[in-house]
């Protein structure tokens, strides 16, 4: 009774924590003129540690070996994170650039995040001229580029930096594992409450709070919704339910991502971000 108690007062705030974000992110859209309201204190976790936290296996403290998507989905979500932080958009629509993966990334303002990676970032699209579209810089912060010159936009070892964040947060550990011939750093999952509560949030979003509009959902809960189908993390959201439901939560997220990019995003109030990272992901 105590544990389920404690977990039913943390998702209580967690739903109050969501209302206050909402209302926020509602005003800080990808425009140049939007106001810099995305530096919430309410905002406990970014969106590449939610990603990173739903790939890791809880005891084991890693990703699947398998997963090789998960990488350039956590540049996407340092690209939509530092849009709803106002600090990027894409530059508007023209007649000759409509589409949003023909847009370029621009900045808006280069004021410091707090956090290494969305800062390292943010001082690689402030000095590169001229400016590079969404699906360029997943490339170019994953690495995958053939030009050599281009190399220095590379996000190293990211995984392990956004798991350091997480171990500091207090809802990782860090410990060493053998794997024969090497020995592998790992970060168990100490704070499974913390965990539990963005799965249930993620859940509920498909399930108890479905929608059927991806323009009246949670933006957080949009772009991670986005951000775990890309990485290839979400199976590891739904696994827990009743075969029944997790029919139903893996039709409907994924009738939210077979939703067409350029539509949705020029939509009112859609945040444009979110959906030409989807749209990079499904040209890749």
């Amino acid at each position: 009774m105590t544990t389920l108690t404690h977990r039913t007062r943390r998702m209580e705030v967690g739903k109050n924590s969501e209302k206050k974000v909402e209302s926020e992110e509602d005003t800080n859209q990808d425009s140049p003129d939007s106001e810099d309201s995305g530096d919430s204190k309410d905002i406990r976790l970014t969106l590449m540690e939610e990603v990173l936290l739903l790939g890791l296996k809880d005891k084991e403290g890693y990703t699947s070996f398998w997963n090789d998507c998960i990488s350039s989905g956590l540049r996407g979500g340092i690209l939509i994170e530092l849009a709803m932080r106002g600090r990027i958009y894409l530059e508007p629509p023209t007649m000759r650039k409509k589409r949003l993966l023909d847009r370029k990334v621009l900045l808006k303002s280069d004021s410091p995040t707090g956090d290494v990676l969305l800062d390292e970032t943010l001082k690689h699209i402030k000095a590169t001229e001229p400016t590079e579209t969404v699906q360029t810089w997943i490339e170019l912060l994953t690495g995958e580029t053939w030009n050599p010159f281009k190399l220095q936009y590379q996000l190293r070892n990211v995984r392990e930096r956004i798991a350091k964040n997480l171990v500091e947060k207090g809802i990782l550990t860090t410990e060493k594992q053998n794997f024969l011939l090497f020995d592998m750093t790992t970060h168990p999952v100490t704070n499974t409450t913390e965990k539990q509560r963005l799965v249930k949030k993620l859940q509920d979003s498909v399930l108890e709070r479905w929608v059927n509009d991806p323009q009246r959902m949670d933006k957080r809960t949009l772009a991670l919704l986005v951000l775990a189908h890309s990485s290839d993390v979400l199976e590891n959201v739904f696994s827990s339910l009743t075969d029944e439901k997790y029919d139903v939560a893996m039709n409907r997220a994924k009738d939210l991502v077979e939703l067409d990019p350029e539509i949705e995003g020029t939509k009112h109030s859609a945040t444009e971000m979110i959906w030409a990272v989807l749209a990079a992901f499904n040209k890749s």
